[in-house]
């Protein structure tokens, strides 16, 4: 019987002596498809020829330059993502149990073997290193799946509300890359009833600016429940990020609006940062006046204006990141922009985030939006 390899595999057969070496070839011609196979006579040999191509290395573990298990640390150091078959003429079943446990997929005995044993070894070897290998991405991903649900507890918390006359949701939706980044959000209410909200990208993806957002996100509550307000807010604010950020082009846009007591009435700053979308009496607009004035973090002696904003008995307001309005639309490369959010608005005659989120295309970068709508 032949035999059979599923692929035409490509080998690295790390052995010294000539007639072993002969051995192996000669066996694995048999096979239904011949792998290709490279030879090398120590482990200074192979580290030259170690490359992606290699799929499976067959080494024995009594080498000129190493032997024992030193040999097959070795071998593992140099090819990490490779499976790594032990060949040896060492019959000694405490050697094969730590060759295995060092992380070799298989351990031979060369007096053992013969052409189908030694295919099939070499088969099952590669595709157990393809299980452990899937079986690390599955644990590294189910770590990331851990640190993002505490980077969004802590970017994403609960309103402090205690009014029942406001209607409050949020969403958030991580980009094409599936991890969290810079977009917060916040709101608290303070004791004399004003209803305090934010939303804010730090720019840039990853872990440090995931932090920061972190960051700037508690030092805004805590700020607004000590009572800081508009221009000293922000320069506080500003202050922080340039002492947490890791470089200097790192900056962030935010929104923060104050709503009133009577929520007849709002304080805006959008700090260069997309225009809140406002519904009231029947119209579908972006707040007038935005921006207030350039980003945290680009200009140390900026200001940034109070844009006063009307809101009557019956409102909707919007806040959101750019990753909204920078969705593609249609699979194309156009992107929705602030007329297409606003016409979408229009079309729908209300503000529903999943039917919006939904309609705006594909996402490229988070997402996070907050609605608070006037109860009637």
């Amino acid at each position: 019987m032949t035999a059979n390899l599923s692929e035409t595999l490509t080998l690295l057969l790390i052995e010294d002596d000539d007639g072993d070496a002969l051995l192996v070839e000669e066996l694995l011609k048999q096979a239904e498809a011949p792998p290709r196979i490279f030879r090398a006579r120590s482990l200074r040999e192979a580290e030259a020829q170690f490359s992606a191509k290699i799929q499976c290395v067959v080494v024995d573990l009594s080498l000129p330059d190493a032997s024992g298990l030193e040999t097959l640390e070795k071998v593992l150091a140099l090819a990490p993502h490779t499976a790594v078959l032990v060949l040896t003429g060492l019959r000694d079943v405490h050697v094969a149990v730590s060759a295995v446990q060092a992380g070799a997929q298989d351990y031979l005995v060369k007096g053992d073997i013969d052409a189908r044993l030694l295919a099939r070894a070499i088969r099952y070897a590669i595709e157990r290193k393809r299980a452990d290998q899937a079986q690390l991405r599955l644990v590294q991903a189910e770590l990331t799946a851990k640190e993002n649900s505490r980077l969004e507890s802590a970017l994403l918390p609960g309103p402090l509300l205690r009014t029942d006359s406001i209607e409050h949701v949020t969403r958030y939706l991580p980009g094409s890359g599936g991890t969290l980044a810079g977009d917060f959000y916040d709101t608290v209410q303070t004791p004399d009833g004003a209803v305090h909200i934010v939303i804010g990208d730090v720019c840039g993806h990853g872990p440090d600016e995931a932090a920061l957002g972190v960051a700037l996100r508690i030092a805004w509550r805590a700020l607004v429940l000590a009572g800081q307000t508009d221009d000293r807010l922000l320069r506080t604010l500003d202050s922080l990020l340039r002492a947490e950020r890791q470089a200097p082009e790192i900056f962030t846009t935010l929104c923060m609006a104050t709503l009133s007591p009577d929520l007849c009435h709002a304080r805006m700053h959008v700090v260069g940062h997309p225009p809140p979308v406002l519904v009231r009496a029947g119209t579908v607009e972006v707040v007038d006046g935005a921006p207030s004035g350039p980003p945290l973090g680009i200009f140390a002696d900026a200001e940034w204006r109070v844009i006063d904003v009307p809101l009557g008995e019956e409102w909707s307001l919007m806040l959101y990141t750019d990753g909204l309005i920078e969705a593609a639309v249609g699979g194309s490369d156009e992107l929705l922009g602030v007329d297409g959010l606003l016409d979408l608005v229009r079309e729908h005659g209300t503000i529903d985030l999943d039917r919006l989120i939904t309609g705006a295309g594909t996402l490229s970068d988070d997402l996070a939006v907050v609605l608070v709508r006037r109860r009637t």
